[in-house]
């Protein structure tokens, strides 16, 4: 199968080019954030055309997202050139979504059939870019991750690093729980989805997949810096727990993750067994 990857150099895309790659089951065209932002829907028609693309992999918007970057009303237009070119062409639209579309304010894990009800305008870019994939392509699936964090390029492990490395601390609370993904492990999730896609298989819809183990912020920081004191010194404090009122509520954006398990047999990994070989990584990067 041709696939098409757009944001092949974020965390998420360089991990599963070099995923698909040494599978060699697909043919792959890797295309930039930069190379994919498109100024008119000629130019997007243009480029997918190019790549004869059986499945388009949209990455561009969860990348954004997840570097704390905003997101533009243009990336939305973006969406719909895809899925309207991908419709035309009788191709799937993988989406990359992310649990940012969700308040956090259920007191259980949110399933595909919750209706995403962020409060803040990433999450609501993110959910308002779902709607249009779906609206505009049939043939569609939705990935939504949890927060994806990798060695290299904007993301939780590099952001908290370059902190810690520089003499920084970082004050973080114990709010909001979720499921970072490691971004080789959402490759492998791709991946899975894509090989079932390949088959003539007709599954479209929407997917969660996150880890199998829950942080917050501040405790996947204790689990980074545990990790990158085996390469430098760091102060005592270089991770300090914000002090919250009583009343601050818990919010938890984990994923109920048992249609992927069911559907493509995908199995959840816990993020930690991730975190020693990516700091690890890190750190040789910097030299």
């Amino acid at each position: 199968m041709r696939v098409l990857i757009l944001g092949s150099d974020s965390p998420l895309g360089e991990a599963l080019v070099q995923f698909l790659e040494e599978l060699g089951r697909h043919e792959l065209t890797a295309l930039t954030r930069a190379a994919s932002r498109w100024k008119s829907e000629r130019q997007a028609k243009k480029a997918i055309r190019r790549a004869k693309a059986d499945a388009v992999v949209d990455i561009r918007v969860e990348a954004v997202a997840d570097s704390g970057q905003e997101i533009a009303e243009l990336d939305l237009k973006r969406c719909q050139w895809i899925a309207k070119c991908c419709k035309r062409d009788s191709a799937v639209y993988l989406f990359i979504s992310s649990s940012r579309v969700f308040s956090g304010k259920l007191d259980r894990m949110y399933n595909e059939d919750d209706i995403p009800d962020s409060e803040d305008e990433v999450g609501g870019l993110l959910a308002a870019a779902e709607q249009v994939v779906r609206g505009h392509c049939e043939r569609h699936l939705v990935l939504r991750l949890g927060p994806v964090f990798a060695s290299s390029g904007p993301n939780l492990v590099t952001q908290m690093l370059c902190e810690m490395t520089g003499g920084g601390k970082l004050v973080l609370d114990n709010n909001l729980r979720g499921c970072p993904v490691a971004s080789a492990d959402g490759a492998r999730v791709v991946s899975a989805l894509l090989d079932q896609v390949s088959t003539g298989t007709d599954l479209w819809g929407i997917y969660h997949y996150c880890s199998s183990e829950t942080a917050t912020f501040y405790e996947f920081a204790e689990a980074v810096l545990a990790a990158a004191s085996r390469f430098t010194e760091f102060c005592a404090a270089a991770v300090e727990l914000q002090q919250q009122s009583a009343d601050t509520p818990s919010l938890n954006r984990s994923l109920e993750c048992s249609k992927i398990r069911n559907t493509f047999a995908v199995k959840q990994l816990p993020w930690r067994n991730a975190i020693a070989d990516l700091v690890q990584q890190y750190f040789q990067q910097q030299t």
